[in-house]
């Protein structure tokens, strides 16, 4: 048989073959130099097949990461600014020289209601923020805004969620005072006595500075500076720092400046009689010694709420007795035990 005549019985088709396929693993390799060159055409067809379906197979994964990629990416670019919450111990965690808390805040229904919302929530669903702290030894970081918080995680033993920023003095002052004013609950007196720290630390140069600086009125601005600057033995005579009204202020520094010593001296009365009369009624009796009757007779109800509703009222009358209004329906077993607490009370005195 010549060449040619065995060349046309060559199958060209196995040259289109993918690999795997067309081909017989029992056939018998070719015995002729033109079989061979053939044959390995042929393998050499089939690899560059199969490399060619992985690089197929690659560039489509590849797309596929691609697409991922820029997910993740524009995800990310949300996220730009944004600073991580961390749970934190808060025995770890220390007051500012700027604390614009009194201890009173940390008392009273108020801050048990605060302390039960958390305890059933599991800790504060609203992050508090600190600053990184190496002043203090076992203090790793201090409160820029979020102190109650804090605190009510702190007695309940929990851990306590919290935005960590690197801030100056100033900017942790500022941010301190806006979240306050926006939250609504700092007192005039204590926002008196944090604005007077930061000028006494030479945050601010000025009370104009201030001013700006926080964005409130310069008025209002030196109204309560001068809460903060009324002597101790003043503020005394409040059952709480808390009680006093920035309006007050004008006129409780009138009477320091005409009457300094009678002042003084009602402000000790008030300090140890102020039991059953309100912050008014001190007020009253502070400014206008011909007025007594302002002493014993403007008793404030104190309110009790529960639930965000009104749950009882304490009145006193003029020389101190009290009465005791509940608002809301008591089972058998809540008015026994109202009936037991009352007794001990009475016993007690």
């Amino acid at each position: 048989m010549n060449l040619k005549a065995k060349a046309s019985k060559i199958d060209f088709g196995a040259l289109m073959a993918t690999p795997g396929q067309g081909a017989d693993p029992l056939a018998k390799p070719p015995k002729t130099a033109p079989g061979a060159m053939m044959a390995q055409a042929n393998d050499a067809r089939s690899e560059m097949l199969r490399e060619n379906e992985e690089l197929r197979a690659r560039a489509a994964r590849t797309a596929e990461l691609e697409v991922q990629l820029t997910e993740v990416v524009e995800d990310l670019r949300s996220w730009d600014g944004a600073k991580p919450v961390r749970m934190l111990d808060p025995q770890r965690i220390g007051r500012s020289p700027y604390a614009n808390r009194h201890e009173s805040s940390f008392r009273g229904a108020d801050f048990d209601l605060l302390k039960r919302e958390i305890m059933d929530a599991g800790g504060n669903v609203q992050p508090i923020k600190v600053r990184p702290s190496k002043a203090r030894e076992g203090i790793d970081f201090e409160i820029v805004f979020g102190h109650r918080r804090h605190e009510a995680c702190r007695q309940l033993g929990l851990p306590v969620q919290a935005v960590v920023d690197n801030l100056d003095d100033r900017t942790l002052f500022v941010e301190m005072d806006r979240e306050n004013r926006d939250r609504a609950d700092l007192s005039p007196w204590e926002q008196g006595v944090m604005y007077l720290r930061a000028l006494d630390k030479g945050l601010f140069a000025s009370n104009r500075q201030l001013a700006t600086a926080i964005g409130i009125d310069p008025s209002n601005l030196g109204k309560s500076l001068a809460l903060a600057k009324l002597p101790d033995e003043l503020v005394a005579a409040f059952a709480t720092p808390l009680d006093i009204q920035l309006r007050w202020a004008p006129m409780l520094n009138k009477v320091l400046e005409e009457d300094r010593d009678g002042l003084m001296k009602r402000a000790g009365e008030m300090a140890i009689h102020r039991a059953p009369r309100g912050p008014k009624a001190v007020f009253a009796y502070l400014v206008d010694p011909k007025s007594t009757a302002s002493a014993t007779s403007a008793v404030e109800p104190r309110i009790f709420m529960a639930g965000g509703k009104k749950a009882a009222t304490l009145r006193f009358d003029a020389v101190g007795r009290a009465s005791l209004h509940v608002h809301l329906p008591l089972t058998a077993a809540q008015q026994e035990e109202l009936g037991r607490v009352t007794e001990a009370f009475v016993r007690s005195i």
